[in-house]
């Protein structure tokens, strides 16, 4: 199924080839790179260098989730992305999304050039966030998680994820309409790696053309890139040596009808992502006979 998700310059559409979106952490404390990328310099090359390899979508955030960590104040995170989304409003040419619980961020960083705010909370921790992407009408992208970014990592699995994840999504839909947010402009991710077993991490790759179904309204997006259920499977291999795992999971992401996937390894995902829209092009051909 086609979407037009609808972001707040421009509209991207969705059905035809699965999009990319491109990670960039500007923080010190990242799992996946390390703070690699906390230097101005280093965040705006690594910015260009994912454009160059494919990337549809550039997604900034400026607190890291891993567990363990505390929360970062407001004007911390704006001080942290703030530059690099200012710079590249201006030098590349795809929508940049800012990865943030906050509403106060979520509007310093759209009045600064982010046409999406992509919130791991599904607006759980400040429901204001909605307020803020309505005002902009930018792209919201609302995740599953259970409590807080303290807690997140600690919960005990509930019984029945999918049910949980299309409850706590249906009332986060709600929750963004209420506060003016147009139907057109959300995007739904059910958050791997937050709040759930590793099985359960497997079972939503699986079963995501499940999800898909149950909205079939919204664009779908997932991010497995790196997490540390795909380590676990590789025999506690880090996060840096996670790559071919992460691109059996987008694979099969892919296959189940995501919409976007949310990488970190760019070149590597572009070239499995174009193939596996190949082979799913096949397969519905196939069917349709």
């Amino acid at each position: 199924m086609t979407h037009e998700w609808k972001l707040a310059r421009r509209t991207l559409l969705l059905g035809e080839r699965t999009l990319l979106m491109g990670v960039l952490n500007v923080t010190p404390d990242s799992f996946s790179d390390g703070g690699e990328f906390f230097s101005l310099d280093r965040a705006l090359a690594h910015a260009e260098e994912m454009v160059n390899e494919g990337a549809d979508i550039l997604d900034i955030g400026g607190e890291s989730t891993r567990p363990g960590l505390k929360p970062v104040e407001a004007e911390e995170e704006k001080r942290r992305v703030l530059p690099v989304i200012e710079r590249l409003a201006d030098r590349i040419k795809i929508p940049i999304s800012i990865d943030t619980t906050k509403a106060a961020v979520a509007r310093a960083a759209l009045d600064a050039g982010a046409e999406i705010v992509n919130d791991i909370s599904g607006l759980r921790f400040d429901p204001r966030i909605a307020d803020e992407a309505a005002r902009s009408r930018a792209g919201l992208v609302l995740m599953h998680s259970r409590g807080t970014l303290e807690t997140m990592h600690k919960l005990e699995p509930v019984p029945d994820i999918f049910n949980e994840i299309v409850g706590s999504l249906t009332n986060s839909i709600e929750e963004a309409e209420r506060r003016g947010v147009a139907r057109e402009r959300i995007a739904l991710d059910p958050g791997i790696g937050f709040s759930k077993s590793p099985e359960q991490n497997l079972e939503l790759v699986a079963r995501l053309d499940k999800l898909v179904q149950k909205f079939p309204d919204f664009p779908v997006l997932i991010g497995t890139s790196r997490k540390s259920f795909i380590g676990r499977l590789l025999g506690g291999a880090p996060a840096p040596s996670r790559l071919h795992g992460t691109m059996a999971t987008v694979t099969v992401a892919v296959l189940r009808g995501a919409h976007i996937v949310r990488v970190h390894d760019v070149k590597a995902a572009h070239e499995t992502v174009r193939v596996a829209d190949m082979v799913k092009r096949a397969l519905a051909e196939e069917r349709a006979v």
